[in-house]
């Protein structure tokens, strides 16, 4: 990446460089990878960069506001599209080059232990010659640890902008590893859900799907990040550690990608399974309600038979109680005898047709 000199061009800044202290988190002026100063505002770090030649400025915003990074566009040539971006938010990993300047987007995500999910940040980085901007939209990723480990071997800081913009990436693919292990854990808890019949297993593997294509589309686009970075590195004449060191990412990018890849394929498997065993539960759900219900309907078939038995008696007796003078044999000596035989052989003709249909 060429050099660019602030001191050594005499560059003013074209927009008042302005400052809220709630969105500097840190600010740093480097040389020859040892902090030099900490500034508390923008206009000093400036003013020290411009001071003498060989040194780099780190500032950290979290959440600036947009007269800000408009400020520091002026005074550092950042692109307005870059700018747009950063002060908006909600933009896709990728990797711009605005002439000796990079605008890199990274997605940073976190394993929430107690709620089983994944929260996503969003990060944003202006890399140049001689300074390092990273604009945060939220908590994650820490990148005070990240400056931390950068102070402490300033060696590797000593390689300029390019090798914060190393360690910022190493971080964040680092920070995916609990996430894979924690979706990992959820998926197997999941298949154990899915066996037991778990009623709310279908909603879960929803939200776990939608978790993990999320995490697909932060993750996915590093690949080819990380392949344009090697590219320029090795273009730029980047020092050849830095380069190993960035491919050791990218390898660590690309099993993170197998690894999510093959819980979607899991997760497909299962939602299949689920499906399958929620199909199989209801097919059995509904023969025992169809058994049940053929079992009421043949008792029903017994008490209407039996009623219907009980009923032939009944209506001859009825018909002969109704206490009439002037009704057919009612004086007859065999009248009853008769009532007795025709009740009896009502019944009997009855049973057996019923006994036939099967319905006794």
């Amino acid at each position: 990446m060429p050099s660019r000199n602030l001191a050594r061009d005499g560059a003013i800044p074209s927009v008042p460089v302005t400052t809220r202290r709630s969105s500097l988190v840190d600010s740093g002026v480097y040389r020859d990878g040892r902090r030099l100063a900490s500034p508390d505002d923008l206009v000093a770090t400036c003013r020290l960069l411009r001071e003498e030649g060989g040194r780099v400025a780190w500032m950290g915003l979290y959440r600036p506001a947009e007269d800000e990074l408009q400020a520091l566009a002026g005074e550092f040539g950042l692109h307005e599209l870059a700018v747009e971006d950063a002060v908006l938010a909600h933009q896709r990993p990728k990797l711009e080059r605005y002439g000796d300047t990079l605008f890199v987007v990274l997605r940073a995500a976190r394993y929430v232990d107690d709620r089983e999910s994944v929260e996503f940040g969003e990060l944003h980085l202006f890399i140049g010659p001689d300074f390092v901007i990273t604009v945060r939209h939220s908590e994650s990723p820490d990148l005070s640890a990240v400056r931390r480990r950068m102070e402490a071997d300033p060696d590797l800081l000593a390689l300029g902008p390019e090798a914060v913009l190393y360690a910022i990436l190493d971080a964040v693919v680092d920070g995916y590893g609990p996430v894979l292990r924690g979706l990992e854990n959820d998926v197997d808890e999941i298949e154990t859900q899915v066996f037991t019949g778990d009623p709310t297993v279908s909603r879960r593997i929803y939200e776990l799907s939608q978790e993990v294509a999320d995490f697909q589309r932060a993750v996915t686009p590093l690949q080819a990040i990380l392949a344009g970075l090697t590219g320029g590195f090795q273009k730029y004449r980047v020092d050849q550690e830095l380069q190993r060191y960035l491919r050791d990412v990218a390898d660590h990018v690309t099993v993170a990608a197998e690894r999510i890849e093959s819980y979607r394929t899991q997760l497909r498997d299962i939602l299949t399974v689920n499906a399958t065993l929620v199909g199989q539960r209801q097919n059995e759900e509904m023969r025992s309600l169809t058994e049940a219900s053929y079992a009421q309907s043949e008792e029903v078939k017994k008490i209407s038979s039996w009623a219907a038995i009980l009923f032939a008696p009944s209506l001859v007796g009825g018909v002969y109680g109704m206490n009439f003078d002037h009704m057919p044999e009612l004086h007859w000596y065999l009248g009853y005898p008769l009532a007795l035989a025709l009740m009896l052989g009502l019944s009997v003709t009855l049973y057996v047709i019923f006994r036939r249909r099967g319905w006794l």
